[in-house]
This record gives C-alpha cells, sequence and structure tokens, in this order.
C-alpha cells in the first residue's frame, strides 16, 4: 500500500464529484493522485460487431478529459492514469491494494454508481484493504468548510477502531476540522452479562459511564498524537446508525469501519456501514479494521 489517492472516473456526475474530492484530498494531504477506468470490452458488442477501438477510444479519451479538469484546478498535483482492461471488481481492488484511499462515486440513495452496480460495488467496497470514500453528485468543496465536522463511528476496544480513528484524525488534521467521536450504546440481554463484565461495569459507575471511559481510552492515543484536533465526545443510547444518521448534518465526512460479512453467497459490509453509503448526505469513508 501506498500514500498515493486513487479515483475510479465513468464519465457520470456522481464520479466527476468524486475526481473533484479526491483532488483536494490530495493537495491537502501532499500526495500524488491517480485516475483509473476499470473498462471491459462487452460481451454483447463482440457478439453484434461492435468497433472494439472506438469504446476503447472512448475511455481514453474520458480518462485524459478527467486529467485534464483535476489538472487545470490543481496545476502542481502530481497525477497519473489508466484506463484498466479488465474487469471492473478485480481491476479496482487490485488498484485498492497498492492506494493509501479509494474514491468512487455514489448515487446515495440506491447502487454505487456506473460500473459499480449492486454487488460488483459491495464485493468492493467489502474487500478493499484500504479505505474507500463514496461521494456523491451534489457534494462541493463549500461542505467542507463552515465548522462541520469529521464525525467518526467508535466501537469496540481501542485496537478495535484504530484504523478508523487514525483515518478521522488524519482527515481533520489536513483540514483543520474538528472530530465528533460518536458510541452508540444499548442494554445488552441479562444473559450477556457475565461476572468479569458486571465487575467492570461496577468499578466504572454503570452502563453509561463505562461506555464514556471506553470511548476516552479508544480516543487517548489520538489525541496524543494530533494535538491539534478538537475532540468532541460523543456517547448516546441506540442503534450505532440511528445515532450516526442523526448527527449526519454536521459532517463534511462521515466515517466508520466495517468488517466484511461472506456469506455463501456475494459480500456484505454490516448494516451501520450499508446505512450511511445509502442515506447520508456528504461523502463517506469505509475502513476496514485492522
Amino acid at each position: 500500500m501506498t500514500d498515493r489517492i486513487t479515483v475510479g472516473v465513468d464519465g457520470s456526475p456522481e464520479s466527476r464529484a468524486a475526481l473533484a474530492w479526491a483532488g483536494r484530498e490530495a493537495v491537502r494531504r501532499g500526495l500524488p493522485l491517480r485516475v483509473v477506468y476499470a473498462w471491459q470490452w462487452p460481451h454483447h458488442e463482440m457478439l453484434r460487431g461492435g468497433d472494439r477501438g472506438d469504446q476503447a477510444g472512448w475511455a481514453r479519451d474520458m480518462v485524459q478529459d478527467a486529467v485534464r479538469t483535476v489538472e487545470d484546478r490543481h496545476p502542481d498535483l502530481p497525477v497519473t492514469a489508466e484506463v484498466l482492461d479488465g474487469a471492473a471488481v478485480d481491476s479496482l481492488l487490485t488498484e485498492a491494494g497498492t492506494a493509501g484511499t479509494l474514491v468512487l462515486g455514489s448515487r446515495g440513495y440506491g447502487t454505487i454508481v456506473g460500473f459499480l452496480l449492486g454487488s460488483v460495488g459491495q464485493q468492493v467496497i467489502a474487500e478493499a484493504p484500504c479505505p474507500v470514500v463514496l461521494v456523491r453528485a451534489d457534494d462541493r468543496a463549500a461542505a467542507e468548510a463552515g465548522g462541520r465536522e469529521i464525525v467518526v463511528g467508535q466501537q469496540g476496544g481501542p485496537d478495535d477502531s484504530a484504523a478508523v480513528l487514525r483515518f478521522a484524525f488524519e482527515t481533520a488534521a489536513a483540514r483543520g476540522a474538528g472530530v465528533r467521536a460518536v458510541r452508540a450504546w444499548s442494554l445488552p440481554p441479562v444473559f450477556a452479562y457475565s461476572p468479569g463484565s458486571l465487575k467492570l461495569l461496577d468499578e466504572a459507575g454503570g452502563l453509561e459511564p463505562f461506555e464514556k471511559k471506553a470511548l476516552a481510552d479508544a480516543l487517548q492515543p489520538w489525541r496524543e498524537r494530533f494535538p491539534g484536533v478538537p475532540v468532541t465526545q460523543h456517547v448516546e443510547m441506540g442503534s450505532a446508525g440511528q445515532v450516526l444518521l442523526s448527527l449526519a448534518d454536521r459532517a463534511q465526512l462521515m466515517v466508520v469501519g466495517r468488517r466484511a460479512l461472506r456469506p455463501a453467497v456475494g459480500a456484505r459490509i454490516g448494516s451501520v456501514a450499508h446505512a450511511m453509503m445509502h442515506h447520508v448526505p456528504c461523502p463517506v469513508a469505509v475502513v476496514p479494521h485492522a
């Protein structure tokens, strides 16, 4: 994995917004930008005698147009580009293996855009080894200012959420923004209690103080590493998805973790990441847990 931002384009409004977001973020972080388009000669075009050269030429032109667009906006930004000849999932997962962050366009209240429709997009997000940022067509640079925060969901212990918190703090530091770290909790069933857990709860003074301490402990190393980043600790009773969605209007970026669930068919990313991808208006970063 390298310190590079890679953005997938396909000519759609959503991918143009993803390109703009990726360009701004690369400049802020002092990283190079790579622009890619995953293209494969469709079987139905081959059968009906379509011109492969014309289609390949369109793909090259579209990518070069994307490069010119971002270079016009950011003349000093190092930009490379490539048309990837192969299946979208395989091509994008290969790119994710060498990128620091992969940026894609998203329609929000539906499927991931363009060549990432349905299960294809879900598989890329579920299996990518790097953070994947999803950007909607109406995203604007102005939304990154005005006091909006980097909102990040935290769960488990410090080690469980280290990658998610690191991404949130690094982004906040690059933007001069604050972090709102969110830990949602609910009453566990009675049979979930053990003598050890009851002892910890008793020492903490109850469930809510226990959750607040758990969040503070997880944040401590990142506060020390990024002392200039303002941090708000937000502990609220409820499901993680509902609590995070209620804070979406505060966010310039929503950061959530994911553990890939692997059922017999397809790939799933978990209910919280799924809800953020489809219902949060700002860009969403889905970060794999280490």
